[in-house]
């Protein structure tokens, strides 16, 4: 009898600690893991009617941030699409006003293509734009000059998801999440293939450990 009654005593002793432990390890193996690099995902051409919300819910609903390149002409028609643009998180930077080739076009009206484009983003949202991507990526000395007395930094890409050209979602896909850290994303805010493909980048980049993340005034690309 005192045997059994050792044995029960010794079961009960062990039993919470086991318990204890147990609980423990499940959460930690939950744990977020950390970002070990981050991918710029940037969106050209909007704001959109069509596409700008849907795409800010999709970015926001995923936990991500995305950098608008937005054209001076849309925001000036669509200033409360660029409100809800940064107050979504997200950050808008200058993509000219009419989207031209630039390189076609003299010091003065490239000045005029960006300073307009600046004050229509600073009147519709408060902020000044510190970045520039010249359409088509098509630049030269005379561009990046006028873009820096606007203080303004070029921003091109590293990788093209092709979206503007009919890739599928899968494509699209399939073509960010094999970005590697440090790489900048073309898409637009213009199609729905687009839209559909944020979830899935932003689970695929967390698989390689990689996070959305911030281009800063030196193009680099860094945590939000």
């Amino acid at each position: 009898m005192l045997l059994r009654t050792l044995l029960a005593a010794a079961v009960l002793a062990v039993v919470p600690a086991t318990a204890v432990s147990t609980a423990v390890v499940p959460a930690a193996a939950g744990a977020a893991p950390a970002c070990g690099g981050y991918v710029a995902l940037t969106y050209d051409d909007g704001p959109s009617a069509q596409f700008t919300r849907p795409l800010l819910n999709a970015l926001r609903s995923a936990g991500a941030r995305a950098t608008f390149f937005d054209l001076g002409s849309r925001v000036q028609q669509q200033a409360h699409l660029a409100r809800e643009t940064t107050s979504a998180g997200m950050w808008i930077a200058n993509h000219s006003w009419s989207h031209p080739y630039l390189t076609n076009l003299g010091a003065a009206a490239v000045a005029k293509e960006l300073g307009d484009t600046q004050n229509a983003i600073r009147n519709a949202t408060g902020r000044t734009p510190t970045l520039f991507r010249p359409p088509y990526g098509a630049t030269n000395a005379t561009v990046q000059n006028e873009a820096r007395k606007l203080g303004l930094t070029q921003v091109t890409w590293s990788v093209d998801s092709q979206d503007w050209n009919g890739a599928s979602t899968d494509s699209i896909v399939r073509t960010v999440t094999a970005a590697n850290a440090g790489a900048i994303v073309l898409m637009h805010d213009g199609y729905q293939s687009t839209v559909n493909a944020v979830p899935r980048i932003v689970q695929g980049l967390a698989a390689k450990g990689l996070c959305p993340g911030r281009i800063d005034d030196n193009g680099r690309v860094v945590a939000p």
